[in-house]
């Protein structure tokens, strides 16, 4: 009987600190946007945020870090987390600018810490504020579409969804937090399948010029169609596997 009322106490406690998580993230992102609005320097930095991530121009996305001088490298680690929550604002724009501007090790230290820690902050938005929240962050479709992986790869989706880089690393992120999966499993899961993009990315970052947008086109096309062989025999694997499991 005293096991059965401390499960209670227990669930009741776990109950309680959720519903003030919720409480502390809502306020903050209302305080957000209301800083947002009545705040017109606020406002003006974020909608220039938003005019550079639009241009799709890597150049563009240096300029504006390289502009804060001695603060570049936290600004830069501040718009990795932002564009992460604010998904699907582009990532790879970043680790280009990082690579160019700091050196292409240097930069992607600082590509993949920022990136961690964006990832961490969906997966606690996920897990604190529900699928509903995550949705309108994100997309309805989106998360379905991961949805699917997590039903046939089960914990191994982080690893093989962060290794494509045609599928979206924000959505996975909130996608992961609406599980049952563990923080630290999410987390190496993670940074293990991250790694080897940001290394490419801010290798050919740190060499990037002006006259490079083809070179760099093309790269991000190999990548896609790599991964999307690697996806399609994958999945003609696993029906074979099925239908030898039926016939027997």
């Amino acid at each position: 009987m005293n096991e059965e009322l401390k499960v209670e106490v227990n669930e009741e406690e776990k109950k309680k600190k959720n519903w003030t998580k919720r409480i502390i993230l809502i306020g903050v992102a209302i305080a957000c946007v209301l800083i947002y609005f009545f705040v017109p320097s606020v406002n003006s930095f974020f909608n220039e945020i938003f005019r550079m991530f639009a241009s799709g121009d890597f150049e563009v996305v240096r300029d504006f870090i390289s502009k804060y001088g001695a603060y570049a490298a936290a600004i830069s680690f501040f718009l990795m987390i932002f564009q992460s929550v604010a998904a699907p604002l582009p990532a790879f724009l970043l680790t280009f600018a990082n690579a160019n501007l700091f050196g292409w090790w240097k930069g992607a230290i600082l590509s993949w810490s920022s990136a961690m820690a964006g990832a961490a902050v969906c997966f606690y938005i996920a897990r604190i504020l529900g699928r509903d929240v995550a949705e309108k962050l994100t997309s309805k479709a989106g998360l379905e579409h991961i949805d699917e992986y997590f039903e046939k790869y089960g914990k191994n989706t982080i690893l093989i969804c962060r290794l494509l880089p045609f599928i979206s690393f924000d959505i996975v992120s909130y996608a992961a937090g609406l599980t049952s999966m563990g923080f630290w499993e999410f987390f190496i899961a993670t940074g293990i399948g991250q790694l080897p993009a940001t290394i490419v990315y801010s290798y050919v970052g740190g060499m990037l010029t002006g006259g490079a947008k083809l070179i760099v086109t093309a790269l991000l096309i190999l990548f896609a169609l790599s991964a999307l062989i690697f996806l399609m025999r994958k999945i003609y694997t696993d029906r074979n596997k099925k239908k030898d499991a039926e016939k027997a």
